[in-house]
Order: structure tokens, then sequence, then C-alpha cells
């Protein structure tokens, strides 16, 4: 363009000195001039075209350099993005729905306004406070968490008492810290509540609950593995997602009641386990858990010339209990498997888990030593599938062969029955069944509806005291004739809960009303002459919770 405008003006002055020799009459010089004129102006417009470029150019330029992250912002933002989202879980599009008490980790965003760093490692804080109102139709002498195997049936004195209670006992605080070593993320957690053992005038004045530990682990992920050791659910405790050890992934219902719902396979136990995370969707792994052979608070007997030898080879769940002492075999051997998926957009989750455990006694016969020992074991599945949008149907059982520990201790692992001659003995594992069925439905993003049905079932196993001397020779075992009422067949219990949550903030947490009422029955195997066949108690809960941020 510059050299077509330079060309072009050679030759116009080119031709205007040519012209000096022999002068245009007046009217060729005005048009000339009017062309060097025109011209000119159009230079100066392309000047001032090609200025305006250059400035825009660089304010471009400027835009650029505004918009490139510089080094230092980038890796920050890397670290913090790490911290933050340090999760050991499986990678699910669209998580279940998770438990009412662990709101606070559910709704939290990603980086909680508590949250707060020692070197590299994010600390974040969590928990909430409840006022809890409790009422019971039949008193239980259970201040918080209901004991479901001994509800008092009506021709008792607290089979005519009802019982009102408020409490705060239920609070629970928690901490969460994540950091990241080299390919390895690393998340420790604790958390704690104020149920544990209480002094026995505790309600009188102070109300100064003692402070109980419910989980304390360390987990550590790499690649595709995952290992954990410290205390944590079973994996015999159903999930909501995965295999993941994290409260809101766990499934223990949303009731209000402390000791959850009947029918429900759990502990919190100290372990040691590995899991392997084959993609997004398939988990597998296996657990060593806390192991203890357990009999229950009463309902089984012993031969009558061995009881003191058996007395503290059980853990009998009771004051003077020398559970501690139990002389466990080995540790409970937990193997589990998970599936996790999107079905049209909907979460959908199911699981399957093994139990092996082991029983074993030592008695005195004739002046021999003799050992007994028994494998034990069990198997748990369930699901958690969304239905429709926001509606979950949740289904989990337990079927075991003396595991009846894992169904709340609300029945025996086994008992200890005599040989005929009466000289030795054998062990007897006790068959055992629980299960829930039932539904949460989100009907709006304040309102959760929930309602479950869940029982446990053991099955007796009985003998004649051939130790005895007695001239009518007792029986011995667990659900014999003439057994106490608190060797229970069947335990059964349906509930229904309403959760408002009245505002929630993600930085200044959430309050909620959670309410909860149930029915619950037991039946014993052997009833008297006269004697009532089951025991009934009705409850209500009504708690106000303040979750953290």
């Amino acid at each position: 363009m510059r050299l077509v405008k330079r060309l072009f003006f050679v030759v116009l002055t080119s031709s205007l000195l040519a012209a000096q020799s022999s002068p245009p009459a007046d009217s060729d010089s005005s048009k000339i001039q009017k062309l060097l004129d025109a011209v000119a102006a159009q230079q100066k417009a392309i000047a001032e075209q090609q200025q305006q470029i250059t400035q825009q150019q660089q304010e471009i330029e400027k835009l650029k350099q505004q918009l490139t992250p510089q080094p230092e912002a980038a890796s920050n933002e890397a670290q913090l993005g790490r911290a933050v989202n340090a999760s050991l879980t499986i990678a699910n599009p669209k998580p279940a729905a998770r438990n009412v008490s662990d709101v606070a980790e559910q709704d939290q965003p990603k980086e909680s306004p508590l949250s707060f760093k020692i070197g590299g490692a994010e600390f974040t804080p969590g928990g909430f406070m409840d006022f809890t109102a409790i009422f019971r139709s039949t008193n239980t002498g259970n201040p918080g968490g209901t004991g479901f195997a001994a509800i008092p049936f009506s021709n008792t004195i607290g089979g005519h008492l009802t019982e009102t209670r408020f409490t705060a006992q239920n609070s629970r605080v928690s901490l969460k810290a994540t950091d990241k070593f080299g390919a390895n993320d690393v998340t420790g957690y604790v958390e704690m509540d104020f149920l544990g053992n209480d002094a026995g005038n505790v309600f009188v004045t102070s109300n100064s609950h003692t402070v109980r530990q419910r989980l304390y682990f360390v987990d550590v992920k790499r690649n595709k593995w995952e290992i954990l050791a410290g205390q944590s659910w079973s994996w015999l405790t159903p999930n909501r997602s995965g295999l993941s050890p994290y409260p809101s992934d766990v499934f223990y219902s949303q009731d209000m009641d402390f000791n959850y719902q009947a029918g429900l396979t759990w502990t919190r136990a100290p372990q040691f386990r590995v899991a392997y995370h084959a993609n997004d969707q398939w988990a597998l792994g296996v657990a060593l858990e806390n192991p203890q052979q357990y009999i229950g608070a009463a309902g089984v007997t012993f031969p009558t010339a061995f009881n003191a030898q058996l007395g503290g080879q059980f853990d009998a769940n009771s004051a003077g209990s020398t559970g501690n002492a139990v002389p466990n075999l080995h540790p409970d051997i937990i193997p589990k498997i998970a599936y996790d998926t999107n079905m049209g957009g909907r979460h959908f989750h199911v699981e399957a888990a093994g139990l092996l455990t082991g029983i074993k006694i030592t008695n005195l016969s004739g002046g021999t030593f003799v050992k007994h020992t028994k494998e034990a074991g069990g198997l748990e599945g369930a699901i958690n599938l969304e239905v429709v949008k926001n509606v979950r149907i949740v289904a989990n059982g337990f079927w075991s062969d003396g595991g009846g520990r894992y169904v709340f201790g609300m029945g025996p692992d086994s008992v200890v029955l005599p040989n005929a001659a009466g000289t030795d003995l054998a062990l007897s594992l006790i068959h055992s069944y629980s299960g829930i069925f039932g539904f949460e439905a989100q009907v709006t993003p304040h309102t959760m509806l929930y309602g479950y049905y869940g029982g446990a079932y053991f099955q007796r196993s009985f003998a004649i005291d051939t130790t005895s001397t007695a001239v009518v020779k007792p029986f011995v075992g667990f659900g014999g004739p003439n057994s106490a009422n608190s060797a229970n067949r069947a335990i059964q219990e349906p509930t229904f809960g309403w959760i408002q949550t009245f505002w929630k903030n993600p930085q200044y947490g959430a309050l909620q009303l959670i309410t909860q009422a149930s029915y619950l029955t037991r039946a014993p195997w052997f009833v008297a002459a006269g004697a009532p066949k089951n025991a009934h108690l009705a409850m209500g809960w009504v708690d106000l919770r303040y979750v953290l941020p």
C-alpha cells in the first residue's frame, strides 16, 4: 500500500515539473492543486488509522499478560486444590444421600470457613450441637440410646412407668486433617461425643457427661490402593458409597436414637484394612478387626460344674463383666466388595461382605486342661438405590453362625453345652439374622422424610445340664425351657422420621429440627404361665441441632 502511494506521488510530481516549461491554463492549475490536497488528506487519515491499530495491539498485549497466571500463583492454587479435595472415597458423579448427623461434611463448601493450616496440612473442625428430648412409654433405664434387647414387660414396675429426658450428650466434635506426601494422599480423622461411662449421679446436678472416642484413624491412599489403621466403622456396617470409612458414606440410618435402628449390623472397632479401587465403580478389600467372643448380659447359662471356669472367657456385657480380659483366638477377618454406578443419573450402590471369627475356651476336666475351638462366620449384603429423583430405597441384611455381637450385641455368639456324661464341654454357635428395609425421601431442599422397618432373630441352643447335682436337672444354653425372658427370639422396630432444615449457610452452618417416632417389640423364647408374650415400647424423639459450617 505504501509503495503504491509513493509511486503515485512521484508520478504527480514529475508531471508538475514537466508542466513548468509550458504553464497550463488557470483551470488546469486549479485541478492539480485540488488533487494534491486530496492526496494529503488521504495520507493523514491513513496515518491516524495506523496509530489506532498500534494502540489496540498494545492494549491486547497488556490484557494477555493480565490473564496469563503467574508461576507462583498457579503453584499456590494447585496446593490449595490438593488440600481441599484430598478425599479417599470412590469418585461418584452423584453421591448417595448422607446420614443427617453428617450434614456438616456433606454440605460444607470446598474450603470450610473453620479450616486452618499447619505447615502443608489442612485441618477442618466439624460436628454439631444437639438438644434432644426423649419420651418412652416404658422405663428402659437407658438415658440416651435405647436398649432394644431389654425393654421391660408389662408385668414389671418398669413396664408401667413412662420416661422423659432432656440431654445434650449426643453433641459431636470432629477434626479432619489432610496432606499429600509425594503420591500419597493422607487423611487423619478423629470424632468424639459425650456418651461415655457417666457417674451414677450425673443427672442430679452437673450433667458433666464423659467424652467418648467414636472414630480415630489414619487413611492413606496411593494410586488405586488404600490403607486404614485405627478405630473406624466395621466393614459389616453397610456403606452408602464404596468402601469409604467416612461417616457420611456409612449407612447407620437417619434415626435420632443414639443406638440407631434395631436390625442394623454394626460396630466401631480398632482395625487394619487394605482396599483396592479397581476403577470408579469397583472396590474390594479385606479388614482385620478387633474380636470379642460374646454371650450378652443375660439369657445364657453355663453348665453348673464349669460356671466358674467359663465366666471370664466370654464378654457378658454387664457391669461386673471381665470383658476386657476375654482371650480371643484371632482377629475377625472381614472381606468386602462394593459396586457403585449411576443408573439414569441416579446413584446405585450394592455390596457384600463376609465374616470369619473364632471362639476358643479351655476347661479343666479330670485334672486335664481341655481346649475347644470353633470357627464362626457370616455374610452381609446391602443396596442403596435412588429409585426416583431424591427418593432412595435402602436394604441390608446379615446372616451369621456365631456373629450375634455384630447385631448390636442383642444375642450371643455361642453357648457352652455339657456332654452326656457331664465330664466335658462343647461349643455351640448361635444362628442369628438381622436386616433393615426402608426409604429416605428429600421431598424439598429443606425437608426429608424417612421410614425403616428393622428386626433381628436369634435361634436357640440348649441342653440338659448333666453336670448339675439337682434331682430335676435344669436346662443350660440359650432359649431353653424355663429360660429367662431376656433370651430373645425376635426384636422388631418400625420407625418414621421427619427432618426439617430451617436455614443453611456455607459460612454459618445449619439449623435443623429432627423428629423420630418408633414402636419396638421383643419376644422371648420361653414365656412363663400367665406372663405376657411380648414386651412393647413406643418412643418419640425431638432434636434441635446446630451444625458447624
